[in-house]
């Protein structure tokens, strides 16, 4: 079973399904004991740092998700949930994060355009499960800030965006894609799919 977090800022159907259709149960809930119990859980996120870190914390998920990371049990962060992961962001503000992982969010800064938005090329910058029998591709992207991890070992896969820019993180159990798999087309499914390879009990 995999639990989809829901705290009411997520991508809670596209994701659910994406999960059902590589052939795993999932169930979206609000529920600790649940999603405790699960060989596997995904946080997701649409919106913005602050709004969703309040949502968590006034439905007593944010302790459920740490809770749920020490029991060593695989855990993804998705766009908006990979950046919650980390220690805080400046977004509308300064706010703490689960800090799951070591760094902070930051806003793209340049006269490019932002939101960084559309497919960008992963380039893998360490070895890891998640990238099992996959090459690098594209994948999509939506998002305006960006995650600076602490730790060079946190850093899985990043693509270009006029910088460096962090889409593919992992520190033991806790893994965060900034884009979106299940909108990634068959890597984005493949990635996905290799997490869920890692919640098998």
């Amino acid at each position: 079973m995999i639990a989809i977090i829901d705290y009411g800022m997520g991508n809670l159907h596209s994701v659910s399904k994406a999960v059902e259709r590589l052939g795993y149960e999932a169930v979206v809930t609000s529920d600790e004991s649940e999603i405790l119990a699960a060989d596997g859980a995904i946080l997701p996120g649409v919106g913005a740092f602050g709004d969703a870190m309040e949502q968590l914390r006034e439905s007593r998920l944010d302790g459920a998700v740490v809770r749920y990371a020490q029991t060593g049990k695989p855990l993804l962060g998705i766009c908006l949930g990979m950046q919650l992961l980390f220690t805080g962001s400046e977004e509308h503000g300064s706010h703490e994060g689960l800090n799951l992982l070591p760094g902070q969010v930051v806003r793209f800064q340049g006269s490019y355009k932002v939101p960084h938005m559309g497919w960008n090329r992963l380039l893998y910058k360490q070895h890891s499960p998640l990238f099992a029998g996959i090459e690098e591709g594209h994948v999509y992207f939506v998002h305006s800030y960006h995650a600076l991890p602490e730790q060079a070992s946190d850093l899985l896969a990043v693509t270009d965006y006029h910088q460096q820019v962090t889409a593919i993180v992992g520190r033991g159990n806790v893994y965060g894609m900034q884009f979106h798999p299940e909108k990634s087309g068959s890597l984005g499914m493949k990635l996905l799919g290799n997490f869920l390879d890692l919640c098998k009990p």
